[in-house]
């Protein structure tokens, strides 16, 4: 059995569905904002911890709305699998206070994040998830699903 590394991951989104993507200082790909869940802690707690830390967000856990939780092996540390709790939180007025380590954070609308280097996770579960559910969205206020 491989042993578990555990994570949460905040997709940051605003009022108009831009997300919001760090760039960690010496790393060249866009991410969320998040970090590994230590001991007891809750996924929930973990990302206020990380948000209040890299961002200087303070978020109540209820705004943290459950978006899914993916399993990938681990890229570095062999027989260790990755399982990635992701949460969505909608910021309103907040400001974002980025930490040092942090060396760019930027709000993008989705249809532009592809044109981003992405870190794996981001790219290929979280937004992909994401455009498809504001397309959905964007489909059915239109008035446009199929039959």
């Amino acid at each position: 059995m491989q042993a578990e590394i555990r994570i949460a991951i905040a997709l940051i989104v605003r009022d108009n569905a831009d997300t919001l993507l760090l760039r960690k200082r010496g790393v060249a790909v866009y991410l969320q904002s998040g970090g590994k869940i230590e001991g007891a802690e809750t996924p929930r707690a973990t990302l206020a911890r990380e948000m209040h830390a890299a961002l200087g967000l303070k978020i109540p856990l209820s705004r943290m709305t459950p978006f899914g939780c993916f399993e990938t092996a681990a890229a570095n540390i062999p027989d260790h699998m990755v399982v990635t709790h992701v949460f969505r939180v909608q910021l309103h007025d907040e400001i974002i206070t980025p930490a040092p380590e942090i060396e760019e954070a930027i709000w993008v609308p989705i249809r532009d994040a592809a044109a981003l280097p992405l870190a794996p996770l981001t790219r290929d579960h979280i937004l992909t998830l994401y455009w498809q559910m504001r397309f959905c969205e964007d489909r059915f206020a239109a008035g446009t699903e199929a039959a």
